[in-house]
């Protein structure tokens, strides 16, 4: 857990104003956001094929027969689609399962792709998520690089690709619900699109029907005299056989594999088929007898398959409860007894064209997954006497084989790789399961006790975050909480487990007041049942910490953070990794309640123990150097920082690569240090790159691109670049709520940031409502007494205040006041922070006697605090004297004045915009006191500093300038440089 810098002051009478935060752009107390990237390489938005090779790209399946008859006037339809954008929707079509429809479209692709045209994609549409993941493998295809994005951004990537194109061809086969393809048909007018579809639903509204009927006899019977190779002449029984088929395509294709395959005859076939009717069945679709006997005949095949080899039956039931995507072929290297039983295996099933076979893949049929589901005895078989004797004569003991259903979700969770599935490098294994562990989570019943789903739910909930789809594992969280709390008790420590992640999936939503009870159940249930000293007890209470920080709740963390560092340091040693981790998480809760000096040599312990067990170089010392700059940082010593943050972004980049995600968030961490020290422009490369590793990792719409975002606005801002920094706030804006939902914390710190900019920019009736919803947001998130509640309050009564609504901003300036005195203490430096704005508005009341205390204690705090040679004490200072000098006592503010010029000009050097703000701030009062030729040579110097380190268009160089001739006027001399 890493620290995080505290918001500065803002100078002046005006709104307080939010630092960079190094990693993050944060405005209060208590952000956490979590950042994990993958990069990719320039270029990875460009198809890495050329014309050529796009135009034959396809993904088509093999033909499922080399036979392929009576469909010569479907395929002329198809054909005369147009594909070459004339506004065409799609064409689709439709028919009872076993149709052919996916065979007659998979012999028109080819077609398609052998008359010139492509690319030609092939997408399985039975579900949305289907839908965007064939988009997204088409993204893949172009260029490999997309792999990494996530599904929705590589969908979308596809799309405008092929807005861009025409002469494609895109397939959605085995399309469910119109609704799935509704936002994408209306898209996808400069192709050809054909849905292939088995329900009965009006695709007319979306797309032209092509509906499929069943083959002619005569077409059928070529059908299969072309399969097996036989006459109707051969076998007297084809035509009996054919009709009992119902000419359905995919029932003779079967029928004809079988024939083929076992030299049987028709007749002998046939007389099979009516022995084992309907009852092999659970159900059947009301008055479908067509779908009936498909069923049937994969009754017949199933027998066969079993004569030939018994494994392949019960691997064909273990693939049944897999998705219908390709699947890897080492996930079941474990299924049989043997490598080599499960090759043959799957050599059996592809034989009988139960599967697609290839090299690293196998793929099941969706309709043949449902028959075998369907038929698939709920108990394994007992075993038969002779298996009995084998195994007493070998003295071996016999295992009962387990459900197909149990044994798909183990080969699932063996195939998953070691570590946790938040690690980027293990994103493409679980890119692969993904829809697989989906789909045996699913056909598990909701009262399944299997603890192993338990594990699998929790697994894929910590994947689908990292990949930052949060809201959608909140129900996997939920339900693999149910699961060990049924099973194991509600007081098993593998409970406090779940009941931790479940409450870390509510924090990241910003749920922190329904994470709290969980989370403080999970350390009940731990401390009990492993004892108050066990590791796994300070991970609770860590994790409770840092809940109750997300609450603003520092105070009653605090203790927790220490008894967990007790607890690891007692158990593992005080040199141990962890008990680094640990001293990294306390230092951070005391900077949270602004004590800076006693977190600083806890955050120097923790990086000696890290460089020492685990060397210099280490990705984990780089983490402990950043965190010691930014405390650092937080005690004002922004020079101390820099090395450490240059340092530790150098670990990162050697021992990760220059596109690791963590070498992002270095560089957003150095950036942040260099804009502390006035570096705005050194700094702004370095949040592009930042920006451009997230964006290409994660993709263009991760909460963590927003952040970045985020952050390169910020750093536009502090170069008076306002009108480029503003897109970049509104898109952080709408990624977040899109990503995390509209009433999520870190929406209300999107919205605050936007309206700053507006602020900056003048238009304050513009940001008002943003900072007003900033404000409800947070409010309704984290309660009406949280400090980021106060930050919110104090920002919208600043924007009143830029209104000339003063009277409306006092009391939002004294509640945003009292909150932070409650919530921090008194004597905290956000608290110093509240009674410098509170004094602000109630001097722009001309209330400055009222305001006076008020700052005079503002800087007795922050001195006390944070020290006399602070930045922040140098704030306080100039805000005590613009009220004396408010007050016309010039003489009292002046040395005020120089004092607020020494502590800046030492802590962030003599070349500093802030540097040039206090010299302007003596010339001005020098000049109220008539002394304008010793106000003279400071205001140039302020001009000289500004103009130099934001450049001649700035706002502030805009003011320098105008200050500077306002002393030449004094002095009668006038002005070489025009007036702004």
């Amino acid at each position: 857990m890493n620290a995080k810098p505290m918001p500065s002051s803002a100078s002046g009478s005006r709104s307080a104003t939010a630092s960079n935060n190094p990693g993050v752009i944060s405005t209060g107390n208590g952000a956490r956001i979590e950042q994990r990237t993958l990069v990719l390489p320039p270029g990875a938005i460009d198809p890495a094929l050329d014309g050529a090779a796009i135009a034959k790209l396809n993904n088509l399946p093999a033909y499922d027969s080399a036979v392929f008859k009576g469909r010569d006037e479907e395929l002329r339809a198809l054909a005369a689609v147009p594909s070459t954008g004339t506004g065409v929707v799609a064409q689709s079509v439709r028919g009872l399962g076993g149709m052919g429809k996916s065979t007659l479209v998979l012999h028109h692709a080819r077609a398609f792709l052998a008359a010139g045209g492509g690319p030609v994609w092939w997408i399985d549409a039975e579900t949305e998520a289907g839908i965007v993941a064939g988009l997204a493998g088409l993204a893949t295809a172009l260029n490999p690089v997309h792999a990494a994005l996530p599904l929705e951004e590589g969908a979308e990537w596809a799309l405008l690709w092929l807005q861009g194109r025409s002469d494609w061809l895109v397939v959605f086969d085995n399309a469910e619900d119109p609704a799935d393809l509704a936002s994408y048909l209306g898209r996808l007018t400069t192709g050809q699109v054909v849905i292939t579809t088995r329900r009965d639903l009006p695709w007319h509204n979306y797309a032209a029907p092509l509906c499929l009927d069943t083959l002619t006899p005569d077409a059928a019977m070529a059908v299969l005299e072309g399969i097996t190779g036989r006459t109707r002449a051969d076998d007297t029984a084809f035509e009996e056989l054919v009709e009992e088929l119902g000419c359905l395509p995919l029932a003779l294709q079967q029928a004809g594999a079988y024939l083929a395959q076992t030299r049987t005859s028709a007749s002998n076939y046939l007389t099979e088929l009516r022995q084992d009717p309907v009852g092999i069945l659970a159900t059947t679709p009301p008055g479908d007898a067509q779908q009936r006997t498909v069923l049937q005949v994969w009754s017949v095949t199933l027998k066969a398959v079993e004569v030939a080899d018994p494994h392949a039956v019960r691997l064909l039931r273990i693939l049944a409860h897999m998705a219908p995507d390709p699947l890897l072929r080492s996930v079941l290297d474990t299924a049989l007894p043997t490598r080599r039983a499960v090759d043959h295996a799957l050599g059996v099933l592809a034989a009988y064209s139960m599967i697609t076979l290839t090299d690293s893949t196998v793929t099941t049929h969706r309709l043949v997954q449902s028959v075998i589901r369907i038929t698939t005895p709920l108990s394994p078989a007992a075993p038969t006497r002779r298996q009995r004797l084998v195994h007493r004569l070998l003295r071996r003991p016999l295992v009962a084989p387990s459900a197909p259903l149990t044994t798909a979700l183990a080969l699932l969770l063996d195939a998953t790789p070691p570590g946790s599935p938040a690690e980027v490098k293990r994103w493409p294994i679980w890119h692969s399961l993904l829809p697989h562990f989906q789909a045996v989570m699913a056909y598990h019943s909701d009262d399944s006790r299997d603890i192993g789903l338990a594990t699998a739910l929790g697994e894929t909930a910590v994947y689908l975050r990292s990949r930052g789809q949060a809201p959608l594992t909140l129900s996997l969280e939920e339900r693999a909480l149910a699961i060990a709390e049924a099973e194991l008790g509600p007081n098993h420590p593998a409970t406090a487990l779940r009941l931790g992640n479940l409450a870390a999936t509510l924090s990241e939503l910003g749920r922190h007041s329904e994470a709290l009870p969980l989370a403080e159940r999970a350390l009940a249930i731990t401390e009990t049942a492993l004892g108050p000293d066990h590791p796994a007890t300070a991970v609770r209470l860590n994790n409770l910490a840092a809940t109750l920080s997300d609450l603003g709740r520092h105070s009653e963390a605090l203790p927790l953070a220490k008894r967990a560092l007790a607890i690891t340091e007692t158990a593992l040693g005080p040199d141990h990794p962890t008990t680094a981790l640990r001293l990294d998480n306390l230092a951070q809760t005391l900077s949270e309640l602004g004590r800076h000096s006693e977190a600083l040599p806890l955050a120097e312990r923790a990086l000696a123990i890290t460089e020492t067990a685990l060397g210099p170089d280490h990705p984990d010392t780089a983490v402990r150097l950043g965190n010691l700059a930014q405390t650092l940082s937080e005690s004002g010593r922004h020079s101390e920082a820099l090395p450490l943050a240059k340092r530790a972004l150098a670990i990162t980049e050697t021992a990760l690569g220059p596109d690791h995600p963590d070498t992002a968030v270095r560089l957003g961490n150095l950036a942040g240090t260099l804009s502390e020290l006035g570096r705005h422009s050194e700094a702004l490369p370095l949040a592009k790159r930042a920006l451009a590793i997230t964006e290409t990792a994660l993709g263009p719409d991760h909460p963590a691109t927003a952040v970045r975002l985020g952050n390169l606005a910020a750093t536009l801002s502090d170069l008076g670049r306002h009108s480029e920094a503003l897109p970049l706030k509104e898109r952080a804006l709408a990624i977040t709520e899109t990503a995390l939902g509209p009433d999520h914390p870190d929406t209300a710190l999107r919205l605050d940031n936007l309206a700053a900019t507006l602020s900056d920019l003048g238009r304050h009736s513009e940001a008002l409502p943003l900072k007003e919803r900033a404000l409800a947001i947070t409010e309704t998130a984290l309660g009406p007494n949280h400090p980021d509640t106060a930050l919110r309050l104090g920002n919208f009564a600043g924007t009143l205040s830029d209104l000339g609504r003063h009277n409306e901003a006092l009391p939002l300036a004294k509640r945003a006041l009292a909150i932070t005195e409650t919530a921090l203490g008194p004597d905290h430096p956000t608290t110093a922070l509240r009674l410098g704005n509170f004094a602000g508005t109630l001097s722009d009341l001309g209330r400055h006697n009222e305001a006076l205390p008020l700052a005079k204690r503002a800087l007795a705090i922050t001195e006390t605090a944070l020290g006399p040679d602070h930045p922040d004490t140098a704030v306080r200072l100039g805000n005590i004297a613009a009220t004396l000098s408010k007050l016309a006592r010039h003489e009292e503010a002046l040395p005020l004045r120089k004092r607020a010029l020494d502590i800046t000009e030492t802590a962030l050097g003599p070349h500093h915009p802030t540097t040039a703000v206090r010299l302007g701030n003596i010339a001005a009062t020098l000049s109220k006191l008539a002394r304008h030729e010793e106000a003279l040579p400071l205001a140039e110097q302020a001009l000289a500093i500004t103009e130099a380190t934001l450049g001649p268009d700035h706002p502030d160089t805009a003011l320098r300038l105008n200050n500077l001739a306002d002393i030449h006027r004094q002095l009668g001399q006038g002005c070489n440089g025009e007036e702004p």
